[in-house]
């Protein structure tokens, strides 16, 4: 049986007696649950069954679609790719801003460029569901400052990949309001930050050069199958699945590790992490893992 016909037939088996100003029932819910998961690898726990009617709410109404089943199956049977990524854009959240969470970012600066300084080798970094840019263009600024007039010589890139195709379109122009400029350290405001307008200001091209984005599901973010990954940054990402598929989609991060490399998690989202090729380096606030071997 084809993908589309499985679909079809969970939503055939589920109550149909729904217009976009009603609840869906739980039957409604699994077979959209189902299809959200296998065809963009987004998770929607049953908690957030609210937050999923009002991001159908709102594409139905911009499509002119009055019943929860239309909508559905004019996603199953071929809708436009355009209608799939606004409705996921819809669904995602892309809050974030510059340096968030101090301590990780102090955990870059102050440990892990310095052994890559040491080591004098090629440092390729990756945020995970980077959302608009903010974190990714974080760390490349730290490495800048960090290998800035150093004599060893470092090749380094950043890689940001989100779900999200308009978050990642943003992401790549570096262009932000001014008041996202009170997050920067005023040291790097002054060296990568330049005012654009009156309401918005752009990361230095010199940055913006180093850094590339590319919009994937989350199961292709996490088997991206990049190789010599040093870093790799997802933080409030892990938060949203169950502990079964944050092991999962952690271990399938990990593989992208060399020896040696570092995950930097949100604090709190796998406390207890079985992988006997990674192991906890203590640092305080944060959580971090090092591939072993």
């Amino acid at each position: 049986m084809s993908d589309v016909a499985g679909y079809a037939r969970d939503f055939q088996r589920a109550s149909l007696s729904v217009g976009f100003a009603t609840e869906i029932d739980d039957e409604q819910f699994a077979a959209w649950s189902r299809l959200l998961k296998q065809k963009a690898g987004l998770f929607i726990a049953p908690e957030r069954r609210s937050f999923l009617l009002s991001g159908l709410r709102a594409r139905m109404r911009a499509t002119n679609c009055q019943d929860v089943r239309e909508y559905y199956e004019r996603l199953i049977h071929g809708a436009q790719d355009t209608e799939w990524l606004l409705l996921i854009d819809r669904l995602t959240v892309h809050e974030t801003c510059f340096f968030r969470h101090e301590s990780s970012m102090r955990f870059v600066g102050s440990c892990l460029l310095p052994d890559v300084l040491e080591r004098g080798d090629e440092l390729t970094v990756w945020s995970v569901g980077c959302a608009t840019g903010e974190e990714a263009y974080s760390l490349a600024m730290l490495i800048d400052d960090s290998i800035d007039g150093s004599p060893v010589p470092v090749s380094w890139r950043v890689v940001g990949t989100d779900i999200s195709q308009p978050a990642v379109q943003s992401a790549c122009t570096g262009r932000y309001l001014r008041r996202r400029l009170r997050d920067i350290p005023v040291a790097f405001q002054y060296r990568y930050c330049k005012k654009v307008s009156d309401t918005h200001f752009q990361v230095a091209e010199g940055i913006r050069e180093r850094v590339s984005f590319s919009s994937r599901s989350l199961s292709d973010q996490v088997a991206q199958e990049q190789q010599s990954v040093d870093l790799i940054y997802c933080q409030n990402l892990l938060i949203y699945y169950d502990r079964q598929t944050r092991l999962e989609m952690a271990d399938s991060l990990a593989e992208n590790l060399r020896p040696g490399g570092v995950m930097i998690l949100g604090p709190g989202e796998l406390l207890d992490w079985p992988n006997s090729n990674m192991e906890k380096v203590r640092y305080p606030d944060s959580l971090v893992y090092r591939r072993t071997n």
